[in-house]
């Protein structure tokens, strides 16, 4: 399913990232932070988009110039390779439509015929959360001493719908790969990029494997982001009023949530629509 356009050998403990677009990355966070950190680094496979692509689901998209066609640009997956202190191999882009199973197949034999030591999921899930205080992030994991002591998993049970990750993360445990995932939780009523939870995804990330990976422009960008979703609570009496509840469930929470309490959640901000829709 994947040309690799180059050699992956003698590869400096590599850990391989992996977000896609659409479920589990509210925020956009997954895909931003995966991009951002794979942008220091170059492509090192891709993926045959006619095998992964409903294509009527995730149109190309086309060029004009001068009423001439002059590109096509597919959806795409790919692998970069970001060299280190240790090695980091990004699997981002679309969420595939299809051949799930036969993906993370692959994917986790790739993994393992490179020595990839731990997979690492990103992404983001819609939460009862306020803009004005810090991301909290939700961490699973194949097995409880890959976390430090100090940070929570979520309790009791919690099923929800699959993503493609979520099987490719599966897929590489099953082979024998240890694997985590941090997912930001993003207040619901954000639309499009939230910066402050791409900043949270990459410091987690940095931490986790000890690595150095640069903000950039993402602390500016969190800031002004920042400004402006206080400027549209404040003109708004309603909104102003529901953010001050979400601080008060914010202040009263000391712990993360169980599985129960986050799936809830999730559906319930599913159904319902935000209180202030810009």
């Amino acid at each position: 399913m994947y040309t690799i356009t180059r050699e992956l050998d003698q590869l400096n403990a590599p850990a391989l990232l992996v977000a896609m677009e659409g479920w589990v990355n509210a925020g956009e966070v997954g895909t931003e932070t995966a991009s951002r950190i794979a942008a220091a680094g170059e492509q090192v496979a891709t993926f045959d988009p006619d095998l992964l692509f409903d294509y009527r689901a995730a149109r190309p998209e086309i060029e004009f110039v001068e009423g001439s066609l002059q590109s096509v640009r597919w959806p795409e997956l790919t692998l970069s390779l970001v060299s280190g202190e240790r090695d980091l191999l990004v699997l981002h882009g679309k969420e595939p439509d299809f051949r799930w199973r036969r993906l993370s197949a692959e994917v986790a034999d790739l993994a393992q015929r490179i020595g990839v030591v731990q997979v690492v999921s990103l992404g983001g899930v819609p939460a009862a959360v306020p803009h004005t205080r810090p991301v909290r992030l939700l961490t699973t994991a194949s097995k409880p001493d890959l976390i430090p002591d100090d940070e929570q998993l979520p309790v009791g049970e919690l099923r929800v719908p699959g993503a493609a990750l979520n099987i490719i993360e599966h897929a590489a445990v099953d082979s024998g790969i240890p694997a985590v995932g941090f997912w930001a939780q993003i207040p619901h009523y954000v639309v499009g990029t939230y910066y402050p939870g791409v900043i949270a995804l990459t410091e987690r990330v940095a931490r986790h494997l000890g690595v150095d990976l640069p903000l950039g422009d993402l602390v500016d960008r969190a800031a002004d982001q920042r400004r402006e979703l206080d400027e549209t609570v404040a003109a708004k009496p309603e909104a102003l009023e529901y953010l001050q509840r979400l601080e008060q469930i914010a202040t009263d929470q000391q712990t993360l949530p169980s599985g129960e309490e986050i799936a809830a959640e999730v559906e319930r901000f599913l159904r319902e629509a935000g209180p202030f829709d810009e």
